[in-house]
């Protein structure tokens, strides 16, 4: 039999302590012996709950037991985590965590103890939730070269443009209803501003690329700048709008950014809606799969947990070739990325064409009825032509005393 302990009693911690309790015998089935859970390490008590007589306060208590062999992190945040898990790994204990933050921050340390100690770091639930993505990076698809990775990886945000896209919301009252549904936290800014989706297209990254990625140099734009004016020419465009990470990978170089994206029908991920992610990736053999699910939410994310108790159950005595190593990863300036670009710009086209056409080269026009501003969707550019096309349209019009581009967002169309 093998002795688990899970750190942290909250969502996917009580998620984690359901599964195993009730698909005990599929889980012993796969494992191949009993797997039972022995500590809950929480600083609360719960005495209604069926975990009551298994909580312990101190860590400890888990790090001295020689019977737990396996241990579950999902209290999130990087303290206490970190350190826990790191005694845990140099205790020779197994160590699964749902925490993109840990693996992000901490990833090439932590899996390096636990190939030096033989034991394994396992990681599926830190990105996607529910949805299989990091085992089939590691294993479906060992024998292909990984070109891209692209997703919409964070299900608040893909609620709240799910809800403006649909039913013509603005930010921030779909913000609010996210909110009131228990999708978005009080402070949402980890989500809005991209920085959750961050930290999962970095760990994405650095398992395609074999090399430690800092999520620090990836360029992370959020969606708080976008408005329901953005999907009224959407709608009329038959695009939508998507908060995306994407890495592109070729040659041995890596772009990587997290960004507003205005893609159309025929785009893999126009379809994914709500509080469900989807994740797009190209090989250069298999070509382009898509996983898709919950990307979230108690039991999709305990699921990938268990299945990385599994494993690690499966090899108790050896460490799984997983990951990435300290050699560090460069991610190309954002300026050298290309895109069409969707922009606004006050005043009609009529009267702004010569202008529009000097800085941006030929452009498809969108206009709205009763709107006094048009829109124009760009020939495919880089970044860095891109700011300086808005730079210099902007001084043309400054001389006139008009405002110039009043929004820009990338373009996959």
């Amino acid at each position: 039999m093998i002795k688990v302990a899970v750190m942290g009693y909250g969502t996917i911690g009580s998620g984690v302590a359901e599964i195993l309790d009730q698909n005990r015998d599929v889980i012993a089935g796969q494992a191949g012996q009993d797997v039972e859970l022995k500590y809950v390490l929480d600083l609360r008590d719960f005495p209604d709950s069926p975990v009551a007589d298994k909580i312990v306060h101190d860590f400890k208590v888990i790090e001295q037991d020689g019977e737990v062999e396996i241990v579950v992190e999902t209290m999130g945040g990087l303290n206490p985590a970190y350190p826990f898990v790191k005694a845990c790994l140099e205790a020779g204990k197994h160590v699964i965590t749902s925490n993109k933050a840990l693996v992000a921050a901490y990833g090439t340390e932590l899996l390096q103890i636990a190939r030096d100690k033989n034991v394994n770091f396992f990681f599926e639930a830190s990105v996607g939730g529910g949805i299989p993505i990091i085992r089939p990076l590691y294993r479906c698809l060992m024998g292909e070269r990984i070109e891209e990775i692209t997703g919409i990886l964070n299900g608040t945000t893909n609620f709240i443009l799910t809800k403006m896209d649909k039913e013509g919301a603005s930010f921030e009252g779909a913000l609010k209803e996210a909110q009131n549904l228990g999708y978005a936290e009080r402070n949402p800014e980890a989500d809005v501003e991209g920085h959750d989706t961050c930290r999962k297209i970095a760990i994405l990254t650095a398992m395609a690329t074999g090399r430690e990625v800092n999520f620090e140099d990836i360029y992370t734009e959020g969606i708080t700048k976008i408005t329901d004016v953005d999907f009224k020419y959407a709608e009329k465009m038959g695009t939508s709008v998507k908060l995306f990470g994407t890495s592109r990978i070729s040659g041995g170089r890596v772009s990587a950014f997290v960004a507003p994206v205005m893609i159309g029908k025929d785009h893999p991920l126009y379809a994914v809606s709500d509080v469900y992610n989807g994740i797009m990736v190209r090989g250069n053999m298999l070509g382009t799969s898509m996983f898709y699910g919950s990307g979230a939410g108690k039991l999709p994310t305990a699921s990938a947990v268990i299945a990385d108790i599994i494993e690690a159950a499966q090899n108790m005595k050896r460490n799984v070739r997983l990951g990435w190593t300290s050699e560090r990863q460069a991610v190309e300036p954002m300026d050298r990325v290309s895109f069409r670009y969707f922009i606004r710009m006050a005043g009609t086209y009529r009267n702004k064409e010569q202008d529009v056409r000097a800085a941006f080269g030929p452009v498809e026009v969108v206009e709205l009825y009763g709107m006094d501003e048009f829109a124009v969707l760009t020939r495919e550019m880089t970044e860095g032509e891109m700011k300086a096309a808005v730079s210099g349209y902007n001084a043309s019009e400054a001389e006139r005393s008009e405002y110039g581009v009043k929004q820009t967002i990338r373009a996959m169309v």
